[in-house]
């Protein structure tokens, strides 16, 4: 990605899952992989709260990464609760910077749809308390998760971004209208997702972010292989041309973006910057 006529750019990575077993036997060269593609800084998810040490471990080992924590959709069903409390506890970590994931899954686990609810509603409570955005994960549930998120931003505001983000075109209006992120992934770089791309085209520029969701959905030429926290590049040179931007300036921009909502993140690269200078 560094050829004559693509300059050196940097991008984080703000949704992959580096604790999956697709990635145990060579943790380090992946993570390292990423850094020489420009990939800076990763944001590793948890999906199930029971294996938080596991993930955490990750992040105080590989200085490029962050993490967050909470209980998939699909897995409310069959994990304990979280609690409010539980989640806010989480967030003493410096490396600790997001809720989530949480939110609605009705493609396969409908039937654990009103306990997906109650979990999202104490992932959502605890973004409100701690002020780190939510992550949510939306699928096959558009009109429950609007209602959902926007009931709860009326109760109090909170920052959210809607990951990987390949619903209909209302879900991404109302979210962006109350003031949420979107994040595109390797499914924007498909042939076939041109209406997809047509939803970001129409979002706001300082509303968009980049992931892999590592280990799935490889963007373009790596489609049907493993993905990894490096390809992030292919899918933000797509965003890119999908939003009509110079490639260095698209990188900057979701860099910005992802600054504004991480501020967790951002502290704590500063932080960092000063004890080194």
């Amino acid at each position: 990605m560094t050829g004559k006529d693509t300059p050196r750019v940097q991008i984080t990575d703000s949704h992959c899952h580096l604790d999956f077993l697709d990635f145990a036997e060579e943790l380090p060269q992946v993570i390292e992989r990423a850094v020489a593609a420009g990939v800076t800084r990763m944001v590793t998810i948890c999906t199930k709260l029971r294996q938080e040490p596991a993930v955490r471990a990750i992040a105080e080992t590989h200085s490029t990464v962050f993490y967050a924590a909470g209980t998939h959709p699909m897995s409310a069903a069959a994990e304990p609760l979280a609690t409010v409390d539980e989640l806010i506890g989480l967030a003493d970590h410096p490396k600790f910077v997001g809720i989530g994931e949480t939110g609605l899954d009705y493609h396969y686990t409908a039937d654990s749809a009103e306990v997906q609810k109650t979990s999202l509603r104490t992932h959502i409570a605890a973004a409100r308390q701690t002020g780190l955005p939510l992550i949510i994960h939306a699928r096959d549930a558009d009109d429950d998760i609007a209602r959902i998120l926007a009931e709860e931003y009326r109760n109090g505001a909170y920052s959210c971004v809607m990951h990987c983000f390949s619903s209909g075109a209302e879900l991404a209006r109302r979210a962006l209208d109350l003031g949420f992120y979107l994040s595109m992934s390797g499914i924007t770089a498909f042939p076939k997702s041109g209406e997809l791309r047509d939803i970001f085209a129409a979002a706001p520029r300082d509303r968009i972010l980049v992931e892999t969701d590592a280990p799935y959905l490889a963007p373009p030429p790596y489609r049907g292989r493993r993905n990894e926290p490096a390809y992030t590049a292919h899918t933000a040179q797509k965003g890119a041309e999908t939003m009509g931007m110079d490639w260095p300036e698209f990188a900057a921009q979701t860099q910005a973006n992802f600054d504004r909502l991480f501020t967790k993140v951002a502290a704590y690269d500063a932080a960092q910057s000063r004890g080194q200078g």
